[in-house]
Parts: C-alpha cells; structure tokens; sequence
C-alpha cells in the first residue's frame, strides 16, 4: 500500500493544485489593483493572458499526470 502524500504522482498533483491556485489569485490580485490604479485595457488584458498561460500549463501538467497515472495503471 503506497503511502499518501510521499509518492511522486502525489507531489504533482500537489504542484499542479498550487498552480492552480497562485494562477488565480494572481489573476484576481492583478484585476483588483489593475481597477484601482485605472490601467488600460491593453495592460489589463497582458495579465489576463499570463494567467491564461498559467492555467494552460497546469492543465498540460495535469495531463501529463494522467497520463502516467494511466500507464502505470496499465502494468499491472
């Protein structure tokens, strides 16, 4: 029986779920200081594309997690 937490399928799920995380609070930190400080909408929209890329690349990595999860799944 594998432990919970200590394998490395489980520390990236750990990682991708603080992606997941940092990219939205990172997302709304920008919004609210983007209304704030009255950016355009050109400055506004750069950060929403960085968050975009942020939740691209975890979901990439969650695919690839799933991928490994289905190969080993596989060899049994």
């Amino acid at each position: 029986m594998t432990q919970h937490g200590k394998t490395n399928q489980a520390r990236a799920g750990q990682r991708v779920a603080l992606i997941v995380a940092g990219t939205g609070v990172f997302w709304v930190l920008a919004n609210l200081v983007g209304a704030e400080y009255n950016w355009s909408n050109r400055t506004r929209g750069l950060f929403d594309l960085a968050a975009l890329a942020g939740f691209g690349f975890a979901l990439w990595q969650t695919y690839q997690l799933w991928r490994v999860r289905q190969n080993d799944r596989g060899d049994n």
